[in-house]
């Protein structure tokens, strides 16, 4: 309740709702509320224990004002209160308990007021006007700049390629190297392994927000994220693989745009099938970090992932990350990879068993576990390199992932047909 307002239109929201105990006092509020134009039947009877059951399962209004008469803790009540109440909702708290330490406390939680009984209507009155003054006041009034946000997405190319590691390793790095707010989205909702990864309960929270899109603001966010360090919260999911996923999507879009507001840095684990039903996740995504191994069918998905990108998301910034690199170990060399997809290889992040099962065993994420290895010396490259896009708008990446040759694709199509090739000369030689 305490969380800034967000200027626009109240939608479902009434612009005023009072649950009083007593009848004195609400005989005195209802004319003032018919004065400031709203409706006299949103002045309930009950006090604040009928405000938290009312708001529970009801939309809270632009402005609450709850008695605390019958309260014998008001501040833990309160709490529960700020449990079911919306962002950006003011309140007005009236009493009987002339205590200044407890009118400093309340307005410390993020009450707006705090009236004593018996009321009078010049007293409401003035409180009511400034406290609609302080709704109507929009954010960054004193011209303020807004931080900017970079969002990152995270798709592999095939399963098991890494994408999963390289997310959550991002995140961490976002988080403790730079002391960015990051959030860690994990969109592989019934086999994600980004709370895994960070030895977390990934909880309820993401599968709360695809159920209940509509719940999805600041105070969700903040309640429903599971803290991984100072910076780095994470918003993950073990669905029950009995029950598939039915959303239009939309949770995820009202999440992505929460994070942009409560976070500078967002790392997306998006699995590839999710990239295709979920097309408009990618609307406000800045770089997405393709993360693929030096194989045939890998180069084949780069190709048209990169084309899918490009019709699709033509704003983000796409990022070549070679995972589990072995010289001489590839199906592909890298200059024939990179000539196929006709794009330079941003980033090469050699293959380290040995690294891998570190990280598994002490719970952490790859970077974290393996500061001082190759491939998490890569790790660190890259994420500085994200971290640049804030200041350049993706131009240093672009000057790495920009290649002149145009005919790559003929490459890829006769390694694909070498097999094809050696059959006929073998039937040939017979």
């Amino acid at each position: 309740m305490n969380a800034p307002w967000k200027p626009g239109p109240l939608g479902n929201r009434d612009p005023f709702a009072a649950f009083i105990c007593d009848d004195s006092a609400l005989d005195v509020l209802r004319p003032v509320v018919i004065e400031m134009g709203w409706q006299p039947e949103k002045c309930n009877k009950g006090g604040l224990r009928n405000a938290v059951q009312s708001l529970s399962i009801s939309a809270s209004p632009a402005i609450l004002m709850v008695d605390l008469s019958e309260s014998g803790d008001p501040l833990n009540d309160i709490n529960a209160l700020a449990e079911v109440c919306e962002p950006g909702t003011v309140v007005i708290a009236i009493g009987q308990v002339n205590d200044v330490r407890l009118y400093r406390d309340l307005l410390a939680s993020g009450i707006h007021d705090y009236l004593l009984k018996p009321l009078s209507p010049s007293q409401l009155r003035d409180a009511l006007t400034q406290a609609q003054a302080v709704f109507m006041a929009p954010r960054n009034s004193d011209g303020e700049t807004t931080t900017k946000h970079v969002a990152t997405a995270v798709v592999g190319t095939r399963g098991g390629v890494g994408a999963s590691t390289l997310a959550t390793s991002l995140a961490w790095l976002f988080s403790t190297d730079h002391k960015l707010p990051t959030a860690l989205l994990d969109l592989d909702v019934h086999f994600g392994t980004g709370a895994l990864a960070l030895d977390l309960e990934p909880g309820r929270g993401l599968t709360d927000a695809i159920e209940n899109p509509t719940r999805i603001d600041g105070l969700f966010i903040e309640r429903a994220m599971i803290r991984a360090n100072d910076h780095l919260s994470i918003l993950s999911a073990e669905a029950p693989i009995s029950s598939p996923l039915l959303t239009d999507g939309a949770a995820f879009v009202q999440l992505e745009e929460e994070f942009r507001q409560a976070f500078e840095m967002t790392v997306i684990d998006l699995p590839r099938h999710m990239l295709i039903n979920f097309p408009h996740s990618l609307a406000e995504v800045n770089v997405v970090a393709l993360v693929t191994e030096m194989t045939l069918a890998s180069a084949r998905d780069t190709i048209r992932i990169l084309s899918w990108l490009k019709s699709n998301a033509p704003g983000a910034t796409p990022l070549i990350v070679a995972n589990k690199a072995q010289p001489g170990m590839t199906e592909i060399s890298k200059a024939d990879f990179e000539s196929s997809i006709e794009r330079k290889i941003n980033f090469t992040v050699p293959f380290d068993l040995k690294a891998a099962s570190n990280a598994a065993k002490l719970g952490q994420t790859f970077a974290e576990a393996n500061r001082s290895t190759k491939a998490g010396q890569a790790m660190r490259d890259i994420a500085k390199a994200i971290v640049g896009v804030s200041e350049d708008d993706g131009a240093a990446l672009n000057q790495t992932g920009a290649t002149t040759s145009l005919l790559g694709k003929f490459d890829l199509k006769s390694l694909l047909s070498k097999k094809d090739k050696r059959r006929s000369e073998t039937e040939l030689a017979e």
